[in-house]
């Protein structure tokens, strides 16, 4: 049993809910909808995240944080989906997306982050999968007529998260998705404007860099136009 000082910041600290539907996806993804009355009041800005309790882990908050980008979100509705990816092994955000079901009960920090859409003559989106859930919700809340472009990087065809907005896909077919140069190089091959406009950077953190190199020094844009969001990179923690 948690400690009254333990229960007392779950609940300050926490939005609870219930899973309440499961779908895949892609192969290796699944939207989970969570929903509740407390998802009523909740406030959420395309792009943003939430941060998961996940597992019994111990301690004073019983389990582990996993973030997960929010595919969508509707306060009338009190709920909002994530979209997880599993990458196989059996760490506690990959078990949570395979084995989350209806009626699970979920804890999770309210939706925060900076890495959203702004203003710009057009728009570039670039990572792979752990950023195509971020990139459907940022997406959808650019007007209709806003010029995008952009590639999106997954094992296989198959792979690949339907988004709202065509994008380059490209496959790594059994490569690495650290240090990416087939995402590089779809980057590079982009028929931009040529005036720089604003480009999103999610997934990878060394290919993140890559192509903002790309970006800067081949084409002449300058950083503030480059927004990175480093999900996860080979033997690091405490990314996003």
């Amino acid at each position: 049993m948690r400690q009254p000082l333990a229960r007392r910041l779950l609940d300050r600290m926490f939005v609870a809910g219930e899973i309440v539907e499961v779908e895949q996806v892609a192969p290796r993804m699944r939207r989970i909808r969570i929903g509740g009355a407390a998802l009523g009041g909740l406030t959420w800005t395309p792009g943003q995240h939430v941060r998961l309790l996940i597992g019994d882990g111990g301690g004073l908050l019983g389990g582990v944080l996993r973030t997960y980008s929010v595919w969508w979100h509707d306060p009338t509705w009190e709920a909002l989906d994530l979209i997880g990816h599993d990458h196989g092994g059996d760490s506690p955000g990959a078990s949570w997306v395979r084995n989350a079901e209806p009626g699970q009960e979920i804890s999770f920090m309210k939706p925060e982050g900076s890495f959203v859409v702004g203003e710009g003559p057009y728009h570039v989106f670039a990572g792979e999968e752990t950023a195509s859930v971020a990139f459907g919700a940022m997406m959808r809340a650019l007007p209709e007529d806003a010029a995008v472009y952009g590639a999106v990087e997954a094992e296989g065809p198959g792979d690949h998260l339907e988004l709202p907005r065509a994008m380059v896909q490209v496959c790594r077919n059994g490569a690495p998705a650290a240090r990416s140069q087939a995402l590089v190089d779809a980057v590079r091959k982009l028929d931009l404007p040529g005036e720089p406009g604003v480009a999103y950077l999610a997934g990878e953190a060394r290919t993140i860099q890559a192509v903002r190199a790309h970006l800067v020094n081949e084409r002449g844009w300058v950083r503030r136009d480059v927004r990175t969001k480093p999900f996860w990179t080979p033997g690091r923690k405490g990314l996003d």
